[in-house]
């Protein structure tokens, strides 16, 4: 029994002590500067441009030429723009591209009627 408790004891004191430190990982070295001949490559490799990013280069463009007076018509104006909407629909416009789509869809009577309705007021 003495011994069977100097057994447990004992792996009680060993068993930790092997857990208790690991190595400290060793640092990180940082890669030595690339030299100024590789350096240009890469700056002149240039990423293309999404079309979300060619659309906002564009829209601040035209934004720029028409020298809006204050913040609020720029902002709307580059909503609009940004969505893809370019200048609003006029009256018109908004008439016959209903109408065209109506067609398609071959509506006819109370169905056209609430089409045309809700797509004159979006």
């Amino acid at each position: 029994m003495k011994k069977l408790v100097a057994i447990l004891f004992a792996s009680a004191f060993a068993v930790p002590a092997a857990f208790a430190q690991t190595p400290a990982p060793a640092p990180a070295q940082k890669p030595a500067a690339a030299p100024p001949a590789q350096a240009a490559p890469k700056a002149a490799e240039k990423k293309e441009l999404t079309e979300q990013q060619k659309r906002m280069q564009q829209c601040n463009a035209d934004a720029k030429k028409q020298q809006f007076k204050d913040n609020e018509a720029r902002q709307s104006y580059m909503s609009t723009c940004l969505k893809g909407g370019g200048a609003p629909m006029t009256q018109q416009e908004k008439m016959t591209a209903c109408n065209k789509q109506a067609a398609d869809k071959a509506m006819k009577g109370d169905d056209r009627k609430a089409f045309m309705s809700k797509c004159l007021s979006s």
